[in-house]
């Protein structure tokens, strides 16, 4: 595994770990790559989160001088070993250390499955 500690999501991305077996059906049939290429919908293990939505800092109008702290933002639904159902067309898929990942919007997750035991 590669050390997710050099990497910075940034906003509402999400980076994922695409399951492999996408060619494989679970009654055990290979599928020709046309037919899982064209799947609108791909799941995987969600490896590192962004820090949220930022929030927009109040206006101080009358003390423009004063220096603004630092962003704070709307924390993710998603986290780290989470697996993820997204929209493949909204994915974008980078290769780091040799290994495939996706970056994934938070909107474009459809659903998270959360194993509180594996995560232990």
């Amino acid at each position: 595994m590669i050390k997710t500690d050099k990497i910075i999501i940034v906003g509402d991305r999400v980076l994922v770990k695409p399951e492999e077996n996408l060619s494989k059906t679970n009654s055990g049939l290979y599928l020709p790559p046309g037919v899982y290429e064209k799947e609108k919908v791909q799941g995987g293990y969600v490896i590192k989160v962004g820090p949220g939505y930022p929030i927009g800092m109040p206006t101080e109008e009358d003390e423009p001088w004063k220096e603004s702290k630092s962003t704070r933002y709307i924390p993710l639904q998603a986290k780290q070993g989470d697996f993820a159902l997204f929209l493949r067309k909204d994915a974008i898929e980078v290769e780091v250390e040799g290994q495939k990942f996706v970056i994934v919007t938070h909107s474009a997750l459809l659903l998270l499955y959360r194993d509180d035991e594996f995560l232990s």
